[in-house]
């Protein structure tokens, strides 16, 4: 039962800081592209989003958010250095390739990726991007998860002296 609380809580963590670190991404991007933000959000309940009008730089301003999204996390657990930051970090990377992939797939307009692809995004970029991130997210998360919630084995006298 505390594995599975340990597992929800940092599920839910990892969400909350993965659409966090996303949607702040876009509102740096804006800002350093000269975006005038008229919207924002990050309610937890809903999907997070920023809308800028005008903004002269609409690439820069939507690949900061995957990018600042993917890299935030990873700086960070870099830093600290703890298991549970790897777990968060490695999520977030998944989850902002797998994000990227099937926003293009669904072809919602409002979503990143029809954006991307409308402001002149070369469709090769995106799918490096994704295939990077799901397959190294993937493998480290998977990583992270076997590693946070196998259940510990411990080595009593007799297996250790062997």
């Amino acid at each position: 039962m505390t594995r599975m609380l340990t597992a929800i809580g940092l599920l839910v963590v990892a969400w909350s800081i993965m659409t966090t670190t996303h949607e702040i991404g876009h509102v740096v991007g804006g800002w350093c592209g000269g975006a005038t933000l008229t919207k924002f959000s990050i309610a937890p309940w809903r999907l997070p989003f920023s809308l800028h009008s005008p903004d002269p730089n609409p690439r820069l301003t939507l690949w900061a958010g995957p990018l600042l999204g993917t890299l935030g996390p990873f700086c960070v657990a870099a830093a600290i250095r703890r298991r549970w930051a790897w777990f968060v970090a490695d999520f977030c990377m998944l989850a902002n390739g797998c994000y990227l992939a099937l926003a293009w797939i669904s072809g919602e307009r409002f979503l990143d990726t029809p954006r991307m692809l409308a402001a002149g995004v070369a469709p090769a970029t995106i799918a490096t991007y994704c295939a990077m991130t799901i397959s190294l997210g993937y493998v480290r998360f998977r990583a992270d998860c076997v590693n946070q919630f196998s259940p510990r084995t411990i080595k009593t006298s007799d297996e250790s002296d062997s």
